[in-house]
């Protein structure tokens, strides 16, 4: 089998893109096939891209990475030193998903956003799927992210989690979730400006593939976010609630907010009075309806949270619970995206639904349980281990990239509190072809659509893919370094 996919064109070797490109049949390659033959949905795009001289590619790389320079896209990196901003790099080959990949994708978030939904009101509501033993009882009650403030109250349509990023990931074997963001989940701007930058970039193939458009997800998050308001108004009063500049997502929080046509304010901006949220404007207060907050649950408001949060707003807890205000997502969302949690969705979903999860999840190995933990043990060398409420690439342990002594240190942080680590194997992650200083490179990649969900479940036939781009590494999170490329949805 040839390492690399030409296919006799007339382009020189030396200036072809993938003339160095090299096939791995353990990974599934987004734009080839076994064969070292581009994908028939990839064709075109392998076409356009092998015959570009170098120059013009390069040329291309930098018009987009200069585009998010002058946009300030940027993404706080934190390391021993603290928190360093720095601009999202941006990977300017595409990933393309056609029409059929894309609707099984769909139908199986749908799927399992709508379960989700039913699992938080139940916990916080009779609890059925507790004394029936489906989950067990310590595991809820016990995670940190459950909030008993939230046992009674009575949430709009029953709408815990009104945005979600779920992160897919691909094997030989298919798709299958590797984690759902059910909190404050972030990415969406990405998404968004990869588009603008490779729109403009490559228009002509854009147009020939007929891809379908995303850029009118603000419209659709501010109209999801509508569709929750309280009170039965057509303009309901909605606000983006920031923790403000020195967070590492910032910039989304202004992009969003500009997106949809709504203030962005933190939390000194508003106040409650008489059981209602206001928002202080050169004007006058205004009553709010709607937050769309940016804030984690802790920060909400002292009075009810941590009582020296200073992001927050005292009293909103109250007003929330009284029904005069929306908090999206609903505070204690969290504990349905801990990962122990994560290990019992496709039960939640035969549960409430009497259905099959439409996609799979990683296997994971919980290491509250005796066996588990045993396991993990003798076999770190092999396993990605996690703690099972962090995010973001943090806590994380893979096990091939390790040294005995990082796997001797993390083994005693297990045997001490072996409840908070869950472990799953090392997937063989597919790879996309990247533009490197050799051409094009594979690297391992993963996706982030973005679901929303108000008086229906809604998605942009698009997703934040993001990049390891380090070569060989499978940690693709933009907080450890990580990248993002463009996502291509065919149409039918």
């Amino acid at each position: 089998m040839p390492d690399s996919p030409q296919t006799g064109d007339e382009t020189p070797p030396e200036q072809s893109l993938f003339a160095n490109y090299r096939y791995d049949p353990r990974f599934y390659d987004e734009m080839f096939e076994a064969q070292a033959a581009p994908r028939e949905h990839c064709r075109d795009l392998w076409n356009v891209l092998d015959g570009m001289a170098p120059e013009e590619i390069a040329a291309m790389q930098e018009r987009a990475e200069r585009s998010f320079l002058q946009e300030g896209i940027t993404f706080a990196v934190y390391g021993e030193e603290g928190a360093q901003e720095r601009i999202i790099p941006i990977d300017v080959l595409p990933r393309i998903v056609d029409a059929a990949t894309w609707d099984s994708i769909e139908r199986g978030l749908r799927q399992r956003i709508r379960a989700l939904n039913l699992f938080l009101a139940d916990i916080y509501g009779r609890g059925r799927i507790l004394t029936d033993g489906v989950i067990p009882v310590d595991m809820i009650l016990g995670c940190p992210q459950y909030r008993i403030e939230m046992r009674g109250v009575s949430v709009p349509r029953g709408i815990y989690v009104a945005l979600c990023g779920t992160d897919l990931v691909r094997t030989n074997d298919g798709f299958m979730v590797l984690e759902d963001n059910l909190r404050v989940p972030s990415g969406v701007s990405y998404m968004l400006a990869n588009r603008g930058a490779m729109r403009a970039a490559l228009n002509k193939l854009f147009r020939q593939y007929r891809v379908r458009a995303i850029e009118h997800y603000g419209n659709l998050l501010r109209q999801t976010l509508s569709e929750l308001a309280p009170r039965a108004i057509a303009d309901p009063c909605i606000v983006l609630l920031t923790p403000g500049v020195h967070n590492s997502a910032y910039y989304e929080h202004m992009f969003l907010a500009r997106e949809m046509g709504v203030e962005l304010v933190q939390g000194r901006d508003l106040l409650v009075h008489d059981g209602f949220v206001y928002m202080r404007t050169i004007s006058g207060l205004r009553k709010v309806d709607v937050i769309y907050r940016r804030v984690d649950d802790d920060f909400l408001d002292p009075l009810a949270f941590r009582p020296d949060s200073q992001l927050g707003v005292p009293g909103l807890f109250y007003a929330y619970r009284l029904g005069n205000v929306v908090i999206a997502n609903a505070p204690g969302t969290g504990v349905a995206d801990d990962k122990s949690v994560y290990a019992f969705v496709p039960d939640i979903i035969r549960y409430y639904l009497s259905e099959e999860p439409l996609l799979a999840n990683v296997e994971t190995h919980l290491c509250r349980n005796p066996e588990s933990l045993e396991y993990t043990l003798d076999n770190l060398e092999n396993l990605v281990v996690k703690m099972v409420g962090e995010s973001g690439g943090y806590g994380m342990l893979v096990g091939p990239a390790s040294t005995p002594a990082e796997r001797d240190a993390y083994a005693k942080e297990l045997r001490r509190d072996p409840a908070n680590y869950i472990s799953q194997p090392v997937l063989d992650l597919s790879c996309a072809p990247c533009l490197t200083e050799q051409g094009a490179s594979p690297r391992h990649v993963d996706l982030r659509p973005f679901v929303l969900t108000g008086h229906e479940t809604r998605l942009v036939p698009g997703a934040f893919c993001r990049v390891a781009l380090v070569e060989g590494s499978l940690v693709v999170n933009s907080s450890q370094g990580g990248g993002g490329k463009d996502l291509w949805v065919l149409p039918e």
